[in-house]
């Protein structure tokens, strides 16, 4: 008899599994009627908006689409969730609709100087947490350049787990005084709940090449922590010529609600081509 209720405990909660529902990731959130661009190469468009239909066509990064629908069907794949959406798209003389993916969207795009700039994710992958011993769940997102449909150069960088994903921004900055760059791009995502930490990435363009930044990453717990980091360019105030500066603070009330502070920085040189650690 405990066998049997035993079984049928397991059966509950397989069930209860099963049903459990998938929310999609914020940054996914595409607006209906609204033009976006494809990120990911050779982007699958299906009949259906699921992924077992049938594959229509595939359209190639940087390939601008309408948002006709989005769908309340959402897919996870790894730590990225996204709902399917209804799309229209030109090629040639000819306009075309199907379904795709949101995850295979661009998150944010941007053109400037004859490029155009894309932000979005592109896999999760297994990471070692060494403070725990233990492989660790995170998305992997890129940033591409591209002329016309030519790749012309791309950078990855790491984006913490679909937590990470509710908000997301891309943004073209100035060259903030570093010799030889053309102007600055800033990814960023973040969490909408506390204790969970926002990233912000910060490349460099220049001679058509991108060269990433070390990552920033934010995050806090109401008044009870917090930990953030920053970076001093040569145009801000406290900035140095040829240098970037690397600012770290962080925060934590013991037990007896008194605060304890501490703050660490570095300088990283900027030679016009590339940098190091002073």
């Amino acid at each position: 008899m405990k066998s049997l209720f035993t079984i049928v405990f397991l059966l509950i909660i397989q069930i209860f599994s099963a049903q459990e529902e998938v929310y999609a990731n914020g940054i996914f959130n595409f607006e209906e009627n609204k033009a976006q661009k494809i990120f990911t190469d050779w982007t699958r468009v299906r009949q259906e908006p699921n992924i077992n239909s049938t594959i229509q066509d595939s359209l190639q990064t940087n390939q601008q689409i309408l948002i006709l629908k989005k769908e309340e069907k959402v897919l996870q794949l790894g730590e990225r969730s996204a709902n399917w959406y209804k799309i229209s798209y030109q090629k040639g003389d000819k306009t075309s609709e199907g379904y795709v993916w949101g995850g295979n969207l661009a998150i944010g795009y941007r053109n400037k100087n004859g490029y155009d700039f894309l932000f979005g994710l592109t896999k999760t992958v297994d990471r070692k947490d060494k403070q725990f011993n233990q492989n660790v769940r995170q998305n992997v997102a890129s940033i591409k350049v591209v002329e016309g449909n030519k790749l012309i150069d791309e950078v990855s960088f790491d984006t913490g787990s679909g937590e990470s994903l509710n908000f997301g921004s891309f943004t073209i900055e100035s060259n903030h005084k570093l010799k030889n760059v053309e102007f600055t791009l800033k990814a960023a995502v973040s969490g909408e709940a506390c204790g969970v930490a926002g990233y912000d990435q910060y490349v460099l363009f220049k001679d058509k090449k991108l060269i990433a930044l070390p990552q920033l990453m934010n995050v806090g717990d109401a008044d009870v922590y917090y930990h953030t980091e920053e970076f001093i360019f040569p145009n801000d105030k406290g900035g140095i010529p040829n240098a970037f500066i690397f600012k770290m603070e962080e925060m934590e009330k013991d037990e007896n609600d008194k605060e304890k502070k501490k703050s660490a920085s570095k300088t990283y040189l900027w030679n016009g081509n590339s940098y190091q650690l002073k």
